[in-house]
């Protein structure tokens, strides 16, 4: 089969398509034709070795969707031709930027007959991400105010339909361009993240009960200035340090929870995907594709999702 992989380090340069033995699955595993695999940041801190893959020669590639091929002997919960679509791999194991791919049956769950492969696969792991930080650790509330940070970004375009899902207020932040997509995906206010006043216009909306932010390094104070008394913040996604708090007393004092997490620490992949798929097969989730590539042009999707500056999510068709 033909596969994405690098053999070393570096830039998006070091992405090469090989021919490479088709995977056989074991114990708990399924085999999946890929049919659409999404592009994420992440793949690209693996890549560039800031974080540490499982073994090189490595395929990118956390998440998919497709046909399952195979089964190993112990599946229980899918079955050779089912659609499925999901996450967590490209870690601990090999990715999904190849014709096939490998991985346990719980990272996998039934996607919808009407819903696109595309669709699947952009939908996986910013599903999940969003599922964890706002249902699992925020503990969303249906009329609280949350404010999401990036709502333009694969992330953030999904957690706004989420949190307006739950009957949230929703609030969040996004190039001008981008305001009028995001309102028709559920957002009730929607900022320019540049404008200087940003903290007094939230402040005039509401004060946030969560707030999703994925650069804590830049947003942690601000965060803390437009919350209410004991929010949730929760961050994702940046690789920097978090600066802290400059007004430690005012953060202190509204007894503020701090939480920092990992898509890839969700205890199960499968339950969080199968209640995603009953909203994206409602309507309820629409994941935004901006652009597809083909495996050859794995590296010029990678530099892609670094630039940013698009909508929704990209999305690789082997």
């Amino acid at each position: 089969m033909r596969a994405v992989r690098y053999h070393e380090h570096g830039g998006p340069e070091v992405l090469v398509v090989d021919e490479v033995d088709r995977p056989e699955p074991r114990g708990h595993e399924v085999v999946v034709e890929v049919r659409a695999a999404a592009v994420n940041p992440v793949d690209t801190y693996f890549r560039s070795g800031e974080y540490t893959p499982a073994a090189l020669p490595m395929i990118p590639g956390a998440d998919l969707a497709g046909l399952v091929t195979e089964t190993g002997p112990a599946v229980e919960t899918l079955a050779v031709g089912d659609r499925v679509f999901g996450t967590g791999l490209g870690r601990d194991r090999q990715g999904t930027y190849a014709e096939y791919a490998v991985g346990p049956e719980d990272s996998f769950a039934v996607l919808p007959a009407g819903v696109s492969f595309d669709e699947g696969a952009a939908v996986a792991l910013v599903g999940v991400t969003a599922w964890r930080a706002l249902v699992h650790h925020a503990g969303l509330e249906p009329a609280e105010p949350c404010l999401i940070h990036g709502g333009s970004g694969g992330v953030g375009h999904v957690a706004v339909q989420l949190a307006d899902a739950t009957g949230a207020q929703v609030l969040t932040t996004a190039r001008s361009t981008f305001h009028d997509r995001l309102e028709r995906l559920g957002a009730d206010a929607v900022f320019d993240y540049r404008r200087e006043d940003l903290a007094a216009a939230v402040a005039d909306v509401a004060e946030p009960a969560v707030v999703l932010d994925h650069r804590l390094d830049e947003y942690l104070q601000f965060d803390a200035d437009v919350a209410r008394r004991g929010a949730r913040v929760i961050g994702i996604g940046n690789t920097e340090a978090a600066a802290g708090f400059d007004d430690v007393a005012a953060a202190r004092g509204k007894e503020l929870s701090v939480v920092m997490m990992s898509m890839f620490n969700t205890p199960s992949y499968a339950d969080v995907l199968s209640r995603l798929a009953r909203l994206i097969e409602a309507g309820d989730i629409v994941p935004d594709i901006a652009e597809t590539f083909a495996l050859e042009e794995a590296a010029a999707a990678q530099r892609r999702v670094i630039e940013g500056r698009f909508f929704g999510k990209l999305v690789i068709e082997p």
